[in-house]
């Protein structure tokens, strides 16, 4: 399963700042005043291909009131959610009682966590450490988290490479496509696994949020393995009341990573919804083939049916290349036919393709469509090899490729896209430049020598190599 980080600790020690700085983003709002974060936040991170999900959580203070009691406890709901607790500490401020706190609770939940000492730019960090040994924690971490200091090696220390074996676990208790349903509460997720079963196995009742957890269902069709993933509902976050609610947000984030195909389903009668696009975000972020159903589409008249796919098409413009059906989970129309699209976005997932079939179809878009000048330079794009599955990556050597427009880009994702005939699933491009052979070599001239170099090039005369001669010794 991929890991879950929660950051918890008094209110302003830095929590937000080091989920920024896991994630890459500015998603959680920082500034320098305690008791911004009044709620969880989420967000993906990815540390040498070690993906893992990052909890943002409010402060703890050990005798909230009010609106601060309900921070502490969605805060401590994190704490359960989690594999991975790290307590946050604030080295300038030095060790507080609300500190002893937060410990005290943590042992008493007997979830493991580890300390981190945050603010330890300009302090020396033995002394900014050593009034939490008191605490009782293994040796602390020793992060400067707004100058990114210290965040790699607590990353490496607490990631092992465990991906690989998480897949072969998955792989071995749930053999086959793993198919993960997911969309907003009450859209007829579980109505369409039971469909697709053929079979009640999941409990369907009209309210919203009545999955509360991921369930895994292995299964067979035709001679084919299969395990259908069926997720609770992820609403908007000021919709989110309940703890329980909120503890399934994370098990649907997990199953977006464990699926191979996911199914976003949507309520053809309510439309395409901003909460549709944030989860379509996820599961491209996660590199998983995706499929569109809009479910609902019985009783719909032919006006609203037009005005659907109209809002369809053009809010999902740039999901052109995944298949999009408009069916009814309730009475099985057109569901049978979305089993023909997750095959092909496995297929296209998992797929295996040659080093030199690669390489030829760059070299045929290349020729095609020139990239750029860069300084007076043309960038060249050399061959292609694939470096992983699901999602396909392709990697690109050449040089000058770090100044590669993002419409080059896009341009060589759809000509990869088009010739190798992937449906579904996100192309990932990594770019390599070789290094230079003369980079960091000294211009062996005399002070003559380069003021007429830099004469003949103002005036754009070709400049011709010299070498200085080498005095000999008395």
């Amino acid at each position: 399963m991929t890991p879950v980080i929660a950051l918890v600790g008094r209110p302003n020690v830095g929590k937000s700042t080091l989920f920024n700085q896991m994630t890459r983003s500015r998603d959680a709002l920082v500034a320098d005043f305690p008791g911004l974060t009044r709620d969880r936040k989420y967000g993906e991170g990815n540390y040498e291909g070690q993906r893992f999900i990052v909890i943002d959580t409010g402060g703890l203070t050990g005798d909230e009131q009010g609106i601060d009691a309900e921070m502490a406890r969605q805060s401590l709901q994190a704490v359960e959610e989690a594999t991975i607790v790290l307590f946050l500490v604030d080295g300038k401020a030095g060790l507080t009682a609300g500190d002893e706190l937060i410990a005290a609770h943590l042992r008493r939940m007997g979830k493991p966590a580890h300390l981190v000492v945050n603010k330890t730019d300009g302090q020396d960090p033995d002394v900014a450490a050593s009034d939490f040994y008191s605490l009782g924690f293994e040796s602390p971490f020793l992060i400067a988290a707004s100058h990114n200091r210290g965040i790699r090696s607590l990353l490496e220390a607490l990631l092992p490479d465990i991906e690989a074996e998480a897949e072969e676990d998955l792989a071995h208790k749930y053999p086959g496509i793993r198919i993960g349903i997911v969309g907003r509460p009450n859209v007829g997720k579980s109505t369409l696994v039971n469909r697709m079963l053929g079979e009640d196995r999941v409990v369907v009742y009209d309210m919203p949020g009545t999955t509360r957890d991921s369930v895994y269902i292995p299964y067979e069709r035709q001679g084919k393995e299969y395990t259908l993933i069926d997720t609770a509902g992820v609403r908007r976050r000021k919709n989110v009341r309940e703890a329980v609610e909120k503890f399934s947000i994370i098990k649907t984030l997990q199953a977006i990573e464990d699926a191979h195909v996911v199914i976003l389903v949507i309520d053809a009668r309510e439309g395409l919804v901003d909460q549709d696009l944030h989860l379509i975000g996820f599961v491209l972020d996660a590199g998983r083939s995706l499929v569109i159903a809009v479910n609902k589409w019985d009783g719909m008249d032919q006006e609203d049916r037009a005005r659907v796919k109209e809002q369809v098409q053009r809010r999902l413009e740039f999901l052109d290349y995944a298949d999009k059906h408009y069916i009814s989970a309730l009475h099985g129309s057109g569901v049978g036919v979305m089993y023909e699209s997750v095959a092909d976005c496995y297929d296209s997932a998992m797929a295996k393709w040659p080093t030199n079939r690669l390489t030829a179809i760059l070299q045929d878009a290349s020729a095609q469509h020139q990239p750029p000048m860069v300084h007076g330079r043309r960038i060249k794009l050399r061959y292609a090899h694939q470096g992983g599955s699901n999602p396909p990556i392709v990697v690109v050597h050449g040089n000058q490729t770090d100044a590669l427009p993002g419409a080059y880009k896009r341009y060589l994702e759809n000509t990869f896209r088009r010739v190798l005939k992937v449906t579904g699933t996100p192309i990932r491009f990594e770019f390599r430049s070789g290094e230079n052979p003369y980079a960091g070599k000294v211009d062996r001239l005399t002070p003559r020598q380069k003021v007429k170099k830099d004469n003949d090039l103002r005036k754009g005369k070709r400049v011709k190599k010299v070498r200085m001669k080498s005095k000999k010794r008395p």
